[in-house]
């Protein structure tokens, strides 16, 4: 029998790296940032480097008790952490709007905005309603608008102001049952390329990330209630990625950090592919 390939996905699986994310940095240093979505996953790992990295943080997010719960963790891990939530349906540009001005009063300037809050939906292109599509519609594409309408006046005063976008790998390759979410997530990088076109005078770079497979608590509980075992879970998604495993919300949270600062000033209108290869397989 021979040996398995080098190339295959078993073969290449690593653990994920051990990172010290609390370290107390300086890329982010006196600047505000705004991150959708901060209640878990992503936006809270997000939060996280954030804070580590000198930045006051704003968090929206639907549900309180999860942003209750990252916020008294930021402030754990960092206790001079400089941390406002905000409890908002992201679809609303009135929410949208008093978040814009709840930064203005509590931090009086605004540097980075991070749409990172999503829905999701398994229905088949071929079953979808429009009102499905209507929900999608509302929170992934108007509800990204509606935080960049809100945001960009108070990022064109900096001079030098970012915005991430956070997308999917899917927006760019293929798969079943999950439509909806993918044709939106692809609306999304087209919105990243024509913002960044229009905001380029006004100093305000416009990126967006591809994440692929990562592990969210999201995931872990909708295995639990599925009644699915969460250890089994782990040891999953070897097949979607060439490095074999799922990614950790932080290391998805260390490319925003990157394209936010200063480090990625020559850079916008771009798609970073954070997906360990998958949109190459």
């Amino acid at each position: 029998m021979r040996p398995a390939s080098p190339n295959t996905a078993s073969a290449t699986r690593r653990p994920a790296p051990r990172r010290h994310e609390m370290q107390q940095g300086t890329r982010l240093h006196g600047k505000v940032a705004l991150i959708t979505g901060g209640g878990g996953g992503i936006g809270a790992a997000t939060a996280r480097v954030f804070c580590a990295e000198g930045a006051a943080v704003v968090l929206v997010d639907a549900n309180p008790e999860a942003l209750a719960h990252t916020a008294d963790e930021l402030i754990r891990l960092n206790p001079s952490a400089r941390v406002k939530t905000f409890a908002a349906d992201v679809s609303s540009p009135d929410d949208a709007a008093r978040a814009a001005e709840l930064v203005v009063e509590t931090f009086d300037r605004l540097d980075v905005l991070v749409n990172n809050a999503a829905m999701r939906n398994y229905s088949t292109l071929a079953n979808a309603t429009p009102a499905e599509w209507q929900a999608m519609v509302s929170v992934n594409l108007i509800g990204t608008s509606n935080y960049c309408k809100a945001a960009l006046p108070l990022l064109r005063r900096m001079g030098a102001a970012s915005i991430v976008n956070v997308s999917s790998c899917y927006a760019v390759t293929g798969r079943k049952g999950m439509g909806l979410y993918d044709a939106t997530k692809a609306g999304m990088l087209a919105m990243t390329r024509t913002l960044a076109f229009e905001e380029a005078a006004q100093g305000v770079r416009v990126n967006a990330v591809c994440p692929g497979s990562t592990l969210t608590d999201f995931h872990v509980d909708r295995a639990r209630a599925a009644g699915n075992n969460v250890e089994a879970l782990k040891t999953q998604r070897q097949d979607t990625s060439l490095i074999g495993r799922w990614a950790t919300p932080g290391e998805i949270a260390w490319p925003i950090l990157w394209l936010a600062s200063d480090e990625a000033s020559f850079i916008t209108g771009t798609t970073l592919m954070v997906d360990g290869g998958l949109s190459i397989m």
